[in-house]
């Protein structure tokens, strides 16, 4: 048993590291800047204005300590055309122009010229006052008008690739320097060498260097490290050590809301899986054991007409009946405690805590229990059917034994075992909650969590889930194996 459970454990291994690269691509591949997110989080905490050298500082700290001026990761597989250190452009939407139109013309050299001017231009185009403002006959908001726009075709020249829309955009900007003459004399310079430079790009193809492959070796500082192993340097401790990041949503470290929301939902996954298991076993045994008879046809009934009913239906009905102000019910509509009244120094199990929060507590626990008796009682009791009819059972009342003791004792551990596959699910399930419930109940838990972190796209949340779901399964998956051999000496992983 012991090497089984070894041998288990080191196959987790490349699992593991499957599952982490995956969680890694989904937040490489998010479709939000991670800077961007966490310096607006920041701004909103805080008097930072957008387009402060104190916010430009925070970009750059931001960018550093997630490791986004790093590699991806310690091999990278592309063509010899693109550029090695792409990754060192701050701007996301930069780099993807980037890469893109070397995917259109292959040479990087022309690109990374026409980038450079283009950048200038744009620095040069935002921060532009003509002279003699007074002889030119603008009025300001004329004035300002006509500069914004051109400032705006000049900054989405920074995002676009197409050529159709670059030369539009170069011909609008063309444009309006000609109508506007005396106004942009001084950016007609720079102009016109973005547009030779554009022009060297597309006269200068090498589209056949992108379909010639490049394997560059990035060494161990690359963000896939940073991001599993950490780094004291960039004060990250990897998510090895339980750090997923920030928040997008309020700028906190996705490990410390985890901690604190993750015990509610473990504590309504396991009362709930505890009582529908205490509550459904036996009525699945004594179901099978009365097969045909009334109580047997009335529990199926029961069970099925609760399976039936929707958990939110259920949740809904509940507050409407038990948490109703007209009524004389003390059970609570919402939330986990009484911010007013609840002590922070009661301890865990103490009285005066247990009798506050038992009534917000109690309405949820049985919108999430009710469910499962169908699913569990039938399981029970199909396997115990099972059971039931084998030749040890005939057997062992063949003996003389008790009925009791027939059923207990030689049936009940073989009708377990597919209640125990069942329980492998508890650990998944304790991470990731209930979102709809925990939403109608308004309890703060992972499913709550899960269900603002897909509002508001809070990708380093929902990868934390993803991640943690994935090592759990695993762990109820060994779990479960070792149940299976503790119910039943049969079954053994040992090589005969």
């Amino acid at each position: 048993m012991e090497k089984y459970i070894l041998k288990r454990i080191l196959l987790f291994v490349p699992t593991l590291i499957v599952i982490s690269l995956l969680a890694f691509v989904i937040s490489l591949n998010s479709p939000t800047d991670p800077v961007e997110k966490l310096v607006q989080s920041a701004a909103n905490d805080s008097d930072l204005n957008a387009e402060s050298s104190a916010t430009e500082k925070l970009r750059f700290e931001v960018r550093r300590r997630l490791g986004l001026d790093l590699p991806v990761f310690y091999l990278s597989l592309g063509s010899v055309a693109e550029s090695d250190t792409l990754y060192k452009i701050p701007n996301r939407s930069h780099q993807e122009m980037l890469s893109k139109l070397t995917k259109q013309y292959g040479n990087w050299s022309y690109i990374e010229s026409y980038y450079h001017t283009l950048l200038s231009y744009s620095i040069k185009s935002d921060a532009y006052k003509p002279d003699s403002i007074s002889k030119i006959g603008y009025s300001k908001n004329q004035l300002n008008n006509i500069l914004n726009e051109t400032s705006l075709n000049v900054r989405n020249l920074l995002e676009i690739s197409d050529d159709t829309r670059i030369v539009a955009t170069i011909e609008s900007l063309r444009k309006s320097y000609s109508e506007n003459s005396i106004l942009f004399k001084g950016l007609l310079k720079e102009l016109s060498a973005l547009e030779i430079a554009y022009e060297q790009v597309k006269n200068n193809s090498e589209k056949w260097k992108t379909y010639i492959p490049n394997f560059t070796w990035n060494g161990i500082d690359n963000q896939y490290n940073l991001w599993l192993f950490g780094s004291k340097k960039r004060n990250r401790l990897g998510i090895v050590r339980g750090d997923f990041g920030s928040s997008y949503i309020d700028n906190k470290p996705v490990g410390q809301k985890m901690k604190e929301m993750f015990p509610y939902s473990f504590f309504l996954v396991i009362v709930s899986i505890i009582l529908a298991y205490f509550i459904s076993i036996p009525l699945g045994i004594y179901s099978a054991y009365k097969k045909g008879a009334l109580f047997d046809s009335v529990s199926s009934v029961v069970v099925f007409m609760l399976y039936s009913l929707p958990s939110f239906f259920v949740a809904t009905w509940l507050l409407y009946k038990f948490a109703n102000p007209d009524n004389y019910w003390w059970f609570h509509p919402n939330g986990v405690k009484d911010p007013d009244t609840f002590n922070n120094d009661w301890g865990l199990f103490s009285i005066e805590k247990i009798k506050h929060q038992a009534p917000y507590f109690v309405l949820p626990i049985i919108a999430f229990t009710y469910s499962s008796f169908a699913f569990i009682s039938r399981i029970m009791r199909v396997s115990m059917i099972d059971v039931m009819a084998s030749d040890y059972i005939r057997t062992a009342r063949a003996k003389g034994l008790s009925e009791r003791r027939v059923v207990l004792k030689h049936a009940l551990k073989n009708a377990l075992l597919p209640i125990i596959t069942m329980f492998s699910n508890i650990f998944p399930a304790a991470i990731g909650g209930s979102v709809i419930l925990e939403t109608i109940f308004g309890i703060p838990g992972m499913g709550s969590a899960i269900y603002e972190a897909v509002l508001g796209v809070d990708i380093p949340m929902i990868v934390a889930v993803f991640t943690l779901t994935g090592v759990l399964t695993i762990i109820g998956y060994l779990s479960s194996d070792i149940l299976y051999v503790l119910t039943d000496p049969r079954i053994s992983y040992e090589k005969k």
